[in-house]
């Protein structure tokens, strides 16, 4: 169970936290105006759209409608609960931490410090490795990363880099029973297992060259290593999975990779730690190294909040086993890379090098290297070529072959002009510089070509042009559709984005004892009420601190809230539509009161139906006079609403 935090702590932590810090964590913001912009990370986009207020402390994406503030924020891309998501901010920023229930505050300390008590062993650890590398243990295992590595001092430091002793109980006896360590943490941190036969345990890592593996903030998480002998198996070996630690959302050196990623705007990614390590010693620092497992959706997806142009290059081991590696990260990132979100290149360096020996082979390595990137081809060329590699295109049977891996390319394209770039790259490949045959080849890779104009695609046109065409304040057939929707939202904007109009959109409200008809509005407005009751007296510092309180509920009632989200948020489209505030408030005012006019006349004219004219006489009169009463108020109602809007006054 999550303890219930106290209004004062979320609220001093709201206080102190800057949402462009941490948001700038995960992705590229560029200043534009009073506000920044980027990229959005909650769906696939080439143009940002995604929008981040430092006056409001809040984000908005106008693409895809996700909005919120610093929490929601973290909720989202970290897939933790509200509570916890308090508890890290008020780890990094020191607030003290209260809870309702003063009984509960023993628990919460427990949750908040397990990661904490996790993050510490770790660290100590870490430590204890960095001194064994230089005591006459390591001297193996330095000797490896001075003479064979070519590392120096300063990136041995740098990087953290140290060594496990021989020996199977070395840390454990370290940890558990010298610092005293609890042993069941000690496991959770990944460092120790249970033996198989009967009791004790004994060390992850022994006899091993160790490098830690951080997360953003620079916190160790987990560890990579390498054997020192070649008979030693696995010649690599990580951590296993802990609560912090999964290899498959990590990548070796982000932390150190990410701002010199955004000013590259572009990321590298190798394939071995030491391939990162010595490509950053050499100042080629937009570098980072996955963790031996296949290059995974969610690691891309970390590295493309760092680039604003989703400029991604491979450059796996030229090997075979590398070039198959490469061939299984681009499959699993497909979607992403035929969809032209990521502007993927492959790199291959000449004669079989891994990046680490390639710019130590010779003086002008680094030069090389950066060249190398330059030219490194876009991944379709790169997959085209491997098609191409050691067939003979005279046989028949081989051209066949290499013409089908090509059509299995190119159908999975998204884009028209691409795939019609391609068919004829490929239609020229297969002709051999033989032209007279170009137009043969390009005509029959046409015809086994499939189109990729989805129903999705055209689902979605056609929902923009939809909302791009939508009147302002356009009256529907059906009286509780467009115009209740339109109305209803305006007042409710107002209300949230401009105090000084909240007493009398109330007065009105229940002067005319008009209610919100929409059950997701209705919703917002209770919510509205409970949080303007709960709002503490320090927060009319806050810039709105309304706005705020609405953004912790929607943390709270995540799917209730998901419709009326929108409404937290101005841009210019809906500051424009509430520049002239009070006329709008009066002409929505008039709106719902027209809604409840049509429906007072629907309702007459249904139950004037079920009357018998025989005995019913007096309900048919008062029916049909409740029905004139209601035409007469609707068209007066709607004179009203044509005349605000006609009104050249502004507020």
């Amino acid at each position: 169970m999550i303890p219930r935090l106290h209004p004062d702590t979320i609220e001093e932590v709201q206080q102190r936290v800057d949402i462009v810090d941490v948001i700038s964590e995960h992705i590229v913001l560029r200043k534009r105006g009073k506000d920044f912009l980027g990229l959005c990370p909650f769906h696939n986009e080439k143009t940002p759209s995604f929008s981040v207020s430092q006056d409001k402390q809040v984000y908005y994406c106008f693409g895809c409608g996700e909005g919120g503030n610093a929490y929601k924020f973290l909720m989202e891309t970290g897939k933790q609960s509200f509570a916890e998501v308090v508890l890290d901010l008020a780890r990094r920023y020191q607030v003290e931490i209260k809870t309702v229930e003063p009984e509960q505050r023993q628990e919460i300390q427990r949750q908040f410090t397990l990661k904490e008590q996790l993050y510490e062993i770790l660290a100590i650890a870490s430590s204890f490795f960095q001194h064994a590398l230089y005591q006459s243990q390591g001297e193996v295992a330095l000797t490896y990363l001075r003479q064979q590595r070519n590392i120096e001092e300063n990136t041995i430091k740098r990087f953290q880099l140290g060594y496990a002793p021989l020996g199977w109980e070395t840390l454990y006896r370290y940890l558990v029973e010298q610092k005293r360590y609890p042993v069941n943490l000690v496991e959770q941190a990944g460092l120790i297992k249970p033996r198989k036969t009967g009791s004790g345990y004994y060390d992850v890592f022994r006899d091993r060259l160790v490098i830690p593996i951080m997360d953003l903030q620079g916190r160790i998480i987990g560890f990579g290593s390498r054997s020192l002998k070649e008979e030693d198996q696995p010649k690599y070996l990580n951590s296993p999975e802990t609560p912090l630690f999964d290899k498959s959302k990590t990548l070796f050196a982000l932390d150190q990779a990410r701002s010199a990623i955004g000013k590259a705007d572009c990321a590298v990614v190798v394939e071995g730690y030491f391939d990162a390590i010595a490509l950053h010693e050499a100042g080629i620092n937009h570098v980072v190294a996955s963790l031996g497992t296949a290059f995974t959706q969610e690691q891309l997806k970390q590295l493309l909040r760092f680039t604003a142009s989703k400029q991604v290059i491979l450059n796996f081991d030229a090997d075979n086993a590398g070039k198959k590696a490469t061939e299984r990260a681009i499959a699993e990132i497909e979607d992403l890379v035929y969809g032209g979100v990521v502007q993927l290149r492959i790199l291959n360096l000449p004669e079989g090098k891994d990046a680490d020996e390639f710019i130590k082979s010779r003086a002008d390595g680094v030069v090389l290297y950066h060249q190398a990137l330059e030219t490194a081809p876009l991944w379709l060329d790169w997959l085209i070529a491997r098609l191409l590699a050691d067939k003979n295109l005279k046989a028949a049977d081989e051209l066949q072959q290499v013409a089908a891996g090509m059509i299995k390319l190119l159908n999975k394209l998204q884009d028209a002009n691409q795939r019609n770039h391609y068919l004829t790259h490929c239609a020229e490949l297969l002709s051999q510089g033989d032209s007279r045959l170009v137009l043969q080849n390009l005509a029959t890779l046409k015809s086994q070509i499939k189109s990729t104009r989805s129903s999705y695609q055209n689902n979605n046109l056609s929902q923009h042009k939809k909302s791009f065409s939508k009147p302002a304040f356009a009256i529907a057939t059906d009286p509780e559709s467009e115009l209740l929707e339109q109305a209803e939202a305006l007042l409710l904007r107002i209300y949230i984005h401009y105090p000084r109009y909240r007493d009398s959109i109330i007065e009105e409200l229940e002067t005319k004892d008009l209610l919100f008809n929409l059950a997701s509005h209705r919703f917002l407005w209770q919510q509205i009420i409970m949080a303007e009751e709960t709002i503490p007296n320090s927060s009319m510092s806050n810039i709105n601190p309304l706005l705020s309180e609405l953004h912790n509920l929607s943390a709270s009632f995540p799917k209730a809230m998901m419709a009326v989200t929108k409404l937290f948020h101005l841009d210019e489209k809906t500051q424009e539509d509430v520049f002239r505030t009070q006329v709008r408030v009066a002409e929505a005012i008039a709106s719902l009161e027209q809604v409840n006019y049509q429906r007072r006349q629907i309702y007459c004219s249904e139950q004037l139906q079920n009357l018998n004219p025989a005995t019913d006489i007096k309900l048919m009169e008062y029916y049909c006079q409740e029905i004139q009463t209601a035409v007469a108020k609707i068209r007066e109602l709607e004179q009203i609403r044509l005349n605000y809007a006609q009104d050249p006054i502004i507020q």
